[in-house]
């Protein structure tokens, strides 16, 4: 996409056909003209770029570089990771130095803000990844790179003491004035030391349950709720409450084992009559991630036995503890979907502007009766990674009923969470990608449909199984069960649900392209904006504006030192600021430039010249001390840094930090790299995050703007249309 001050072609369109090779392994045939043979190292990728010119402006032309000819050369190394954070759901406190294990084996742990990284091994599948007592199934693109997940804990429930020699009972599920789900009952003499020895003492019993009838548990439930069957296809697990389980030695603290338990689950609490006789116990595999049968659930002959004031119908089954294990009340739903899902990077959703790497997730829900966008329990969830066509997300179904299942569906990008498609005042089968009748029938809503105040990140929709006889919903979004393949190989313009960047106002130029998703795009050359494929180092500089508008900030980022790029473009940037709430009349930016260090080849370090142009009627009040003796200590230069309405400097080549203005994150992932990097920005800190401005914090640059007299041109305005006069 070419700047806004270029003009449209023929067509009227603003792209520029740069050409792309495509990553594929080559060919291996005598006929193959590559001459690359049978190495399978090798694989399709740029021979040859030419550089051309395009008009922008009345007297300026943009450089580019096209690809002109592909061939053969070594394969990318693609690296598999999963970044995220860790915090507790309640408070948002991060889980410091938490031990992380990889399939049963501690790889690390988390950091002082509960960030962690894992590398995952080659051939692994999509399954597990466990950390500390919470075992969570983290998808990651097979392509390579990083996917960032958040990951919210529920804090263990405060252990109560219990004495081992009588009966105790303790209630599942009875948190804020809700009738349990159900109970454990513990029989006198059911506790063992580890050496198979009976304990008689004083107990003390810590019993998490994570209830479905708090929507807000989803979030920090275990594992994907999923089983391997009897022939070993995995098959989904609705649940109706999920809790961990500790007892301990009351003065020594050793852990105790103990059975067997009873537990018992409230009938009542089972709106769905034929999930009654399919109601089992399950027990977490953390080596797995996969839930195994511990026993069948059944209501007793001859009555509860729970005298008068047990008046409810319970289903009851014995459990076994030997080992620290969740447990689950489940039954297995073989009534299933798939949700197609695709993601924009704005509210065009043009299908050449989707983003990979996004984590959707899908939260089946349990209408409450009579009221099916009032959902009463959440069911399970799901999760999966945009690709170059989306992703298909598995739900509940059901074809006789469109509100018997309903689906909560949100997607984050590094921690981004993006924006759903508006369902009032009125639907727009448009802009929401599904066509009617069939969205009148999956009831679409948007979180904040009844309510402005809530946030725009969530989408719901009745499960409605497609009608294999109407042809209005046989091209998704939600496709039958056996369909997955019809679901992935969809074409753009067949239904689906959508999700978009909510920063639209932010524009990337690069001389030579590469697509951020995918890795094997990149290109060695002098003027690539990242120069080197294994390590992407994004730089950012903080700006504050005082003005009673919203501002447009441009970097133009030059070779400065390199005399292979020296005053050669790299790219452009171009971000809107945000408003800070605290302030008035306030906004910040935070402004990507071209972090300066070795190019491709690695020989030799350029110091790019970043020079930082605010649109409208700007001029700079302030400079960062400590960035001002930092860039005169570390010479040369810039030199043209008289006008006030811009900023120049030669690119550090240290990475600073908050106090100088500079954010700076290296990763495997470029777009993971700036969305760290941005919310680090946002926070004004060198280890926080946030996504809401704080444009006095951490600040390098200010520039004081008013409202331009009528017909009176910006700086940013006149170097477009005559970059030499101005």
């Amino acid at each position: 996409e070419l700047p806004s001050e270029c003009p449209a072609d023929a067509t009227g369109s603003r792209y520029y056909d740069v050409g792309r090779c495509p990553p594929t392994p080559c060919a291996s045939s005598p006929e193959d003209p590559s001459g690359c043979g049978e190495d399978p190292g090798l694989c399709c990728g740029v021979r040859r770029m030419e550089m051309r010119e395009i008009p922008c402006g009345a007297s300026s032309a943009l450089p580019i570089k096209v690809v002109t000819e592909c061939g053969c050369g070594p394969c990318a190394r693609r690296r598999l990771l999963v970044r995220g954070r860790v915090t507790a759901a309640d408070s948002g406190e991060p889980l410091r130095f938490g031990q992380i294990f990889v399939g049963g084996r501690k790889v690390g742990f988390t950091g002082y803000q509960g960030s962690f990284t894992l590398e995952v091994p080659p051939g692994t599948e999509p399954r597990l990844q466990r950390l500390v007592e919470t075992v969570r199934v983290l998808p990651f693109d097979r392509r390579g790179g990083a996917v960032y997940q958040e990951i919210k804990m529920l804090r263990k429930r405060e252990p109560v003491a219990l004495d081992g020699n009588r009966n105790n009972s303790i209630p599942l599920g009875d948190s804020d004035g809700r009738e349990p789900v159900g109970e454990l009952i513990l029989p006198a003499g059911a506790f063992r030391l580890p050496s198979g020895e009976a304990f008689e003492g004083t107990v003390r019993a810590s019993v998490t349950f994570v209830d479905p009838r708090d929507l807000a548990t989803a979030a920090a439930a275990s594992s994907d709720l999923s089983f391997a069957d009897a022939s070993g296809d995995i098959v989904p697990l609705r649940t109706y409450g999920m809790f961990s389980l500790e007892f301990r030695d009351g003065e020594g603290g050793t852990e105790l084992q103990a059975g067997p338990l009873e537990v018992r689950m409230d009938a009542g609490q089972v709106r769905m009559p034929e999930h009654l006789e399919k109601m089992k116990l399950w027990s977490l595999n953390p080596e797995t991630g996969l839930w195994e049968e511990e026993g069948v659930l059944r209501a007793p002959r001859g009555g509860n036995g729970r005298g008068k004031r047990e008046e409810r119908t319970f289903l009851v089954g014995n459990l076994e503890v030997r080992e620290r294990r969740l447990f689950n009340l489940d039954v297995p739903e073989e009534r299933r979907c798939f949700v197609k899902v695709r993601a924009y990077s704005s509210e065009k959703f043009n299908p050449y502007e989707q983003l990979e790497g996004v984590v959707v997730t899908l939260v089946n829900l349990e209408p409450r009766p009579g009221y099916p966008s009032n959902p009463r329990a959440w069911g399970r969830f799901d999760s999966a990674v945009t690709g170059p066509n989306g992703a298909c997300l598995p739900a509940f179904c059901d074809g006789r009923r469109p509100d018997a299942y309903s689906a909560l569906i949100t997607a984050t990008l590094g921690g981004e969470e993006l924006e759903a498609v508006a369902s009032s005042p009125t639907l727009n089968p448009n802009a929401i990608g599904v066509s009617q009748p069939y969205l009148g029938k999956l009831g679409y809503r948007r979180s904040d449909h009844d309510d402005p105040a809530l946030k725009k990140t969530a989408a719901q929709i009745n499960v409605a199984k497609p009608d294999p006889n109407n042809l209005d919903e046989t091209h998704g979004p939600v496709y039958p069960y056996r369909g997955l393949r019809d679901c992935q190989e969809a074409p753009a313009g067949a239904n689906h649900l959508r999700f978009y960047r909510a920063e639209v106002d932010k524009y990337e130029y690069d001389v030579v392209p590469f697509k951020e998703s995918d890795l094997s795009s990149w290109t060695g050359d002098y003027l690539a904006w990242w120069p080197n494929p294994q390590e992407f180092r994004a730089c950012f500089i903080k700006v504050q504006l005082e003005g009673t508008g919203e501002y447009m900030v441009r970097s133009r980022n030059l070779g400065g030192s390199h005399p292979g790029t020296r005053g050669q473009l790299y790219g452009l940037r171009d971000t809107r600021s945000v408003r800070d709430a605290a302030l008035e009349k306030t906004s910040g930016a935070c402004v990507e430039f071209k972090c300066s260090g070795m190019l491709f080849d690695q020989s030799l370090a350029d110091r790019t010249l970043v020079t930082i142009i605010p649109q409208g009627g700007c001029h700079r009040t302030a400079v960062n001390s400590l960035l001002r003796d930092y860039l005169s200590r570390h010479p040369p230069l810039a030199a043209d840094n008289n006008h006030t309405a811009a900023f120049s400097m030669l690119a550090p080549l240290d990475p600073l930090g908050h106090n100088y203005g500079i954010y700076t994150v290296t990763d495997q992932n470029p777009r993971l790299a700036k969305e760290i990097a941005i919310g680090r920005c946002f926070d004004g800190t060198s280890d926080g995050f946030s996504r809401e401005m704080k444009a006095a914090a951490g600040t390098a640059l200010t520039f004081s703007c008013q409202e331009r007299p009528a017909g009176r041109q910006s700086l940013f305005q006149r170097l477009l249309a005559s970059p030499a006069e101005a």
